[in-house]
């Protein structure tokens, strides 16, 4: 199912609020934050002597539940309505706004407080509930964060990554008048005091759902900040988004996700919080709106489907150098890092979306991480195959791209040739500063950045080293 191209369908909101690639301070505050998470995870991975157990165990359930989902999907919502939940389907992003604008139409809503959801952000809920007339407010710190400063998210676990706690303060200074602090318990603690009174008066409450257990019809979502417990249960109205693919068979399976999902995400070994969800409380109202938008068109496809096995944690952002330094709003749509250059064309489309997989070092940090072992490296090589056969042929390669890719084809096939083609390298970029004149392409990337000095090769490093060792 394609993504419509109305203003409410989620993708084209996110483009138009793309105006550039450049994030405030990403390289140095993204840097050094993905590095400590980063580290954390797997700091945890080392200290579990089973943990590829748990990967491959993980890995099972999830493919079971994908090659089962119609099953389970259906076991699900019977479970739910048995429960006095109303479910809804939605296809796409239009539809899933138009159902969430029609329940609170339904119940005269006027302000939402929203516990943080992936699938919300994928369909531009904010954009649709503004366009009604509706106030929504985030209650995630991060997303509340990014909200307030009129940005987007740039991690999917960590919205405000990108900010300082100096930076933070500021901002909260200038929009809500409170005195400047950069100190993260202060800034929590503004935060908590300004959304108290929103949790106590809103008309309806959204969330996502980490899990969606089939045989219990149950929904789990984990935090850390208490936001979920109280967007959820404080209005009379819960709304839960969820995307078909968070299904797994049974609630057996869930102390393994609930193990791997926060040391991955956060680097503990436990959330703070956990929810389980199982109806409506009396006297109370939820509903479920389960969320396609270019999920079955993965799932059609053997060599796509390994990518909705993803449990968000986010790991494979934080330990990707390329996301790193380009921040999360360089890929242009939700999901940032490697996770969105693998899914992001499957749910939007190749044509669309082609040149994500691209953006992409192929150095497998991703894959050797991810807690589900989805091969992200291999995902987005086939996704590069299919973004070029997709391509019109008005924007096929120019002879000179055909003969630089032969060259480099050429060069990279004997330790010979490479040494050479390094060689020719080296001496063009400590020449380059010099010349008078900087024709063509070579003129048009040194006007706003400094040539960059060649690296030594792996074979120098490791002769080098090994030379060393020996000593």
């Amino acid at each position: 199912m394609t993504t419509t191209s109305t203003p409410l369908a989620g993708a084209e909101f996110w483009k138009d609020e793309t105006k550039g690639l450049a994030e405030p301070n990403a390289s140095e505050s993204l840097t050094l934050t993905a590095e400590r998470s980063s580290d954390a995870s797997l700091a945890h991975c080392w200290s579990i002597e089973r943990w590829p157990d748990w990967r491959e165990a993980a890995k099972q359930v999830k493919d079971y539940a994908l090659t089962h989902l119609d099953e389970l999907l259906t076991t699900f919502v019977e479970k739910l309505e048995a429960k006095g939940v109303k479910v809804y389907w939605a296809k796409d992003a239009e539809e899933a706004n138009r159902i969430v604008l029609q329940i609170a139409k339904e119940n005269n809503v006027k302000t939402v407080v929203k516990a943080k959801s992936m699938v919300s952000e994928e369909i531009a809920l904010n954009k649709a509930f503004a366009s009604a007339g509706i106030r929504a407010l985030e209650t995630d710190l991060g997303e509340y964060i990014v909200q307030l400063l009129g940005q987007r998210p740039t991690h999917i676990v960590t919205p405000a990554t990108h900010l300082s706690a100096e930076e933070i303060g500021r901002k909260f200074a200038e929009k809500l008048g409170v005195p400047f602090t950069a100190e993260h318990e202060k800034l929590t603690m503004i935060a908590r005091e300004k959304l108290r009174e929103e949790f106590v008066n809103a008309d309806m409450g959204t969330s996502g759902a980490n899990f969606a257990i089939a045989d219990t019809g149950s929904l789990c979502l984990v935090e850390n900040e208490g936001n979920i417990g109280l967007s959820t249960t404080a209005p009379k109205l819960h709304v839960a988004l969820v995307g078909i693919e968070k299904i797994i068979p049974s609630a057996k399976y869930l102390p393994l996700f609930l193990n791997m999902l926060p040391r991955m995400g956060t680097g503990q070994k436990l959330t703070s919080y956990g929810h389980i969800f199982n109806g409506p409380t009396e006297g109370r109202d939820m509903r479920v709106v389960l969320v396609d938008n270019g999920r079955t068109r993965a799932l059609a496809s053997k060599n796509s489907r390994a990518v909705l096995r993803c449990i968000r944690c986010g790991v494979c952002m934080t330990r990707c150098p390329v996301y790193r330094q380009v921040g999360g709003w360089a890929y242009g749509w939700v999901y940032p890092g490697p996770l969105g250059a693998a899914l992001t064309p499957r749910l939007l489309s190749i044509q669309e979306a082609g040149k994500l997989p691209f953006a992409s070092s192929l150095c497998g940090a991703c894959s050797q991480i991810c807690p589900v072992k989805i091969d992200l490296a291999h995902q987005l090589v086939r996704l590069r195959a299919e973004a070029i056969e997709a391509r019109p042929k008005s924007t096929a390669a120019s002879p000179l791209d055909a003969l630089t890719w032969k060259a480099y084809s050429f060069f990279m096939k004997t330790p010979l040739r490479y040494k050479t083609m390094m060689f020719w390298i080296r001496f063009g970029a400590r020449l380059t500063p010099y010349l008078p004149v900087r024709p063509w392409l070579l003129g048009r990337w040194t006007r706003g950045r400094e040539v960059p000095k060649s690296p030594g090769t792996f074979r120098d490093w490791w002769k080098k080293n090994r030379g060393a060792s020996k000593r």
